[in-house]
């Protein structure tokens, strides 16, 4: 696959559905099985004559499901003993690998009826189509096993992800027209008149009837009539979305009002605190100082009266002395 730049946005007369969208995508290969069976067998490289037993699993699309919130119109095939999962998904909604983990898982345990041995487990393969880059990589196919970190052992041969990136693909001017793989990818990713007639141009028969097909599905009136299901309930889904997150918005708010406002409470409790401590130390420091004021009084009284008894004693010695002087002379 050539590691042209990816393709910028198409000029041209934009196509009124394009096989991004998952009903049409649906509705196409589960029409024309001989084509998914041929597009299977070049996205997971398997050559199409080894392929024995080929079964579409899923094919109904009731009009009342089509009509539901949430509705996955993903393609569940049996190919030769494998179970195969393929899907298409335009928009990144976030935790696309563990949404395509958890419907892998599902796929993969009902696989085997009670009673039956693991053994008998089935390869169970995700094959994933994205109008959005996931991976890091300039890579447009990523494949994925459960491996050993260290000695890169896999750990099972029956786990597999196929996620294929379309924004990676280049301009469908610059596509291998030799790589099937890639005129398949460049399809999906066509939204423009001019890309399909490129893709009729140089794409040889199997393109030719894959877009003859795509024209098919699209001038049809149920797939239309679908669509319009689809596109009201995808409307309803995002309305849906927007509606739960706008309400744990202002769940959010209601909590963090909630703790902002006991916060708040336990730090005018501090701050009470603090100024009953402060002006107890206070009271304390003032008593401390009163005695100490009362104490040192007390001391100069004593000390006073102490000195004033000592002088006058003394005085009254003096006197004595002075009188005994007198008398012998």
């Amino acid at each position: 696959m050539p590691k042209t730049k990816s393709k910028s946005k198409n000029k041209g007369t934009k196509l009124p559905y394009t096989l991004k969208s998952d009903l049409l995508f649906k509705m196409l290969f589960t029409k024309y099985p001989k084509l998914l069976k041929r597009l299977v067998a070049v996205l997971l490289n398997i050559p199409l004559a080894s392929i024995k037993n080929f079964r579409i699993t899923n094919a109904e699309m009731p009009p009342e499901e089509i009509g539901k919130k949430f509705c996955r119109l993903d393609i569940v095939m049996t190919v030769d003993g494998k179970k195969v999962n393929l899907e298409i998904q335009v928009e990144n909604e976030g935790n696309y690998p563990e949404r395509s983990m958890f419907h892998w898982a599902k796929l993969f345990v009902s696989s085997l009826p009670s009673g039956d041995d693991y053994s008998l487990l089935p390869q169970t393969i995700s094959v994933n189509i994205l109008g959005f880059s996931l991976f890091r990589c300039k890579a447009v196919h990523s494949e994925f096993a459960p491996m050993e970190v260290t000695r890169h052992e896999i750990l099972s041969d029956k786990q597999r992800y196929h996620f294929f990136e379309l924004p990676k693909l280049p301009d469908v001017e610059s596509i291998d027209t030799t790589s099937e793989k890639d005129l398949w990818l460049a399809l999906f990713n066509a939204e423009t008149e001019e890309e399909l007639q490129k893709l009729t141009a140089t794409g040889g028969n199997i393109m030719e009837q894959a877009i003859g097909a795509y024209r098919g599905i699209a001038a049809d009136e149920e797939f239309r009539h679908l669509h319009i299901l689809r596109e009201r309930a995808k409307h309803d889904e995002a309305q849906a979305l927007r509606n739960a997150r706008e309400k744990e918005r202002k769940r959010m708010e209601s909590v963090l009002k909630k703790k902002d406002a006991a916060l708040a409470e336990k730090d005018a409790t501090i701050e009470a605190t603090k100024k009953e401590k402060d002006t107890a130390v206070k009271e304390k420091n003032a008593v401390i100082k009163a005695a100490k004021k009362e104490k040192e009084a007390a001391v100069k009284i004593a000390v006073e009266t102490a000195v004033k008894a000592i002088k006058t004693e003394t005085d009254a010695i003096i006197a004595g002395l002075r009188a005994q002087l007198a008398e012998k002379q």
